[in-house]
C-alpha cells in the first residue's frame, strides 16, 4: 500500500437505496471534499451540499461530514458523502473523485489502514468484515464484541503471562550462577501450567465464536425412504425437497438455510446410501459421500420402523471424518409404545444422541431444534461470546501445542534451552492473532476477503 495515495469508494451496499455513502481516505481527502462541495467542513459537523462536476454542474445533492485524522477510523483524513442511493449517480461522484486525484479502494484498504495505523488490530478488523457479513443476530453480536476488543483483550492478558514466564527462563538460563528460586521450584511450572488452562478455556471460546462466524453445515444422512428429505422440509418449514415413496428420488444435494432463534445453520440433503442402480443415481450417492466428508454434523436419518437401519452400521465408513454425529429415529408415529422403545434401545447401544421424530406428524421436531441450536452455537451465545475464525483456531492449537512442550521441557526434562524456545514460538503463533506477529502475505489475504469500502 502506498501511504501518500487518497482512495476512495462506496461504503454502502451496491444497488439502490435511499441513501448512498461514498468514503474518502488520505492525505487529500478534506481538500476533495472541498472542491467536491465548494465549501471547507468543519471537523464531524453534517454539512448540506451539493455535490458539483468539473464543470460546476449539480451531481447529487446531500451531506458531507469531515473527521480529521488521526481521530478517524482509518487514522488519516477521512470525509464520508452521503447522496441518493443511485448507483449512477454514486459512481458520478466517484468518477469526480478519481479525476480530482483518489485512486479506487481494494477490497478491504480502509480496515487496513485502520490496522496499520494502530487504530484496531487484527482481530478486531476482522470483526468488521465479520460484522457485515453476519447471518444471524448472535453472529452479530459476537462479531460486535470481536469489533469492541472482548477477543483481543484475552489474547494480550495471555500474552503477558507468557512474557512473565519467558523472562524467568531466560534469566534462569543467561544467569545461572544466581540459581533463581523459580526456576528451580516449582512457581514457575505452575505459572506455565495456569497459562496452559487460561490457554485451553480461549480456544474452547474461540471455536464457539468460529461456529456462530461461520455457522454449522448439518448433513442429513442414511439409507433410500428413510424419511431425510421430508425432515428437511419440516425444518425448513416449507416443501423445498420432493418427496415420494419411491426410493432413490433424490439424487442430488440441496441446501437450505434456516434460522433457529438468534442462530442459523445449513442442511444438506443428500441422495440415500446404498448401492446404485443407475449412473445417475451412483453420482448422488459419490456427492453424498463428499458432503459427509466436509459436514460439521451429520443427522443420521433412520427408519424407526426398519429394524435394519436402526442403527445403520452401513453408514460408518461414510462417517470416518471428525463430524459429529446425531441418530434421528424418524417415522416414530408408526410404532407402538413397545416397539417405539425397542428402537430407541437400539439406537442407543451405539452410544452418542439419540432423537425420536415424526417428520410426518410433526413429533419430536421441537426437541431436534432445540438440538439444532445448540449445535449452531446458541448455547453460550448470550453474553461474552465473540466472533472468532478458523486462523485464530488454528493459531491457538499452535500455542497450545508449543505450550505443551514447554511445560515437558521444564518439568520432565528441565531442558530449560528448549522451553524457552518453546515458549518463544508459542508467543509467536499467539501474536499472530492481533497482528503483533503476522508475515504480511497472510495480511495481504485477510484484508482482500474484504469487501470494498471496508
Amino acid at each position: 500500500m502506498c501511504e501518500r495515495d487518497t482512495i476512495a469508494a462506496l461504503a454502502s451496499g451496491a444497488g439502490r437505496a435511499g441513501i448512498g455513502v461514498v468514503r474518502v481516505s488520505g492525505p487529500d481527502a478534506l481538500a476533495l471534499g472541498r472542491r467536491l462541495t465548494g465549501r471547507t467542513l468543519a471537523p464531524r459537523r453534517a454539512h448540506f451540499v451539493r455535490f458539483r462536476d468539473g464543470d460546476g454542474q449539480v451531481l447529487d445533492d446531500g451531506l458531507a461530514i469531515a473527521f480529521p485524522g488521526p481521530a478517524s477510523f482509518t487514522g488519516e483524513d477521512v470525509v464520508e458523502l452521503h447522496g441518493h442511493g443511485n448507483p449512477v449517480l454514486l459512481q458520478a461522484l466517484l468518477d469526480r473523485l478519481y479525476a480530482l486525484g483518489a485512486r479506487p479502494a481494494r477490497p478491504g484498504e480502509f480496515s487496513e489502514r485502520a490496522f496499520l495505523a494502530g487504530r484496531l488490530d487484527l482481530a478486531q478488523a476482522e470483526a468488521v468484515a465479520d460484522l457485515v457479513a453476519a447471518g444471524s443476530l448472535a453472529a452479530a453480536r459476537a462479531a460486535r464484541r470481536s469489533l469492541d476488543g472482548v477477543f483481543s483483550r484475552q489474547v494480550h492478558e495471555l500474552l503477558d503471562a507468557l512474557v512473565a514466564v519467558r523472562v524467568e527462563v531466560e534469566a534462569g538460563i543467561d544467569f545461572p550462577e544466581e540459581e533463581l528460586e523459580l526456576l528451580a521450584g516449582g512457581a514457575l511450572a505452575g505459572r506455565l501450567y495456569a497459562a496452559r488452562r487460561r490457554l485451553a478455556a480461549l480456544l474452547a471460546a474461540a471455536r464457539h465464536g468460529q461456529r456462530l462466524r461461520d455457522g454449522q453445515v448439518v448433513v442429513l444422512a442414511g439409507r433410500p425412504n428413510a424419511g431425510k428429505s421430508s425432515l428437511l422440509n419440516r425444518l425448513a418449514g416449507s416443501e423445498r425437497a420432493i418427496v415420494t415413496p419411491v426410493p432413490g428420488t433424490t439424487r442430488d444435494v440441496l441446501r437450505e438455510e434456516i434460522r433457529l432463534g438468534e442462530v442459523g445453520l445449513t442442511l444438506v440433503d443428500t441422495a440415500g446410501l446404498r448401492e446404485p442402480g443407475d449412473a445417475i443415481e451412483a453420482e448422488g450417492v459419490r456427492r453424498a459421500r463428499a458432503e459427509l466428508a466436509r459436514a460439521d454434523h451429520v443427522l443420521q436419518v433412520c427408519d424407526a420402523a426398519d429394524p435394519a437401519s436402526v442403527p445403520d452400521a452401513g453408514l460408518a465408513p461414510a462417517l470416518a471424518g471428525d463430524a459429529g454425529l446425531t441418530v434421528v429415529l424418524n417415522k416414530i408415529d408408526l410404532l407402538a409404545a413397545d416397539a417405539r422403545a425397542a428402537a430407541l434401545a437400539r439406537a442407543a447401544a451405539g452410544g452418542g444422541t439419540v432423537l425420536a421424530v415424526s417428520a410426518q406428524t410433526g413429533e419430536g421436531i421441537d426437541a431436534l431444534i432445540v438440538h439444532l441450536a445448540r449445535l449452531a452455537g446458541a448455547t453460550g451465545a448470550g453474553e461474552g461470546a465473540f466472533s472468532a475464525r478458523a486462523r485464530h483456531v488454528e493459531a491457538l492449537q499452535r500455542t497450545a501445542a508449543r505450550l505443551d512442550d514447554a511445560y515437558r521441557h521444564l518439568v520432565d526434562e528441565q531442558a530449560f534451552e528448549l522451553c524457552a524456545e518453546a515458549l518463544r514460538l508459542a508467543h509467536l503463533a499467539l501474536g499472530e492473532i492481533t497482528g503483533a506477529h503476522t508475515p504480511d502475505d497472510l495480511l495481504g489475504a485477510i484484508f482482500s476477503s474484504f469487501c470494498i469500502g471496508k
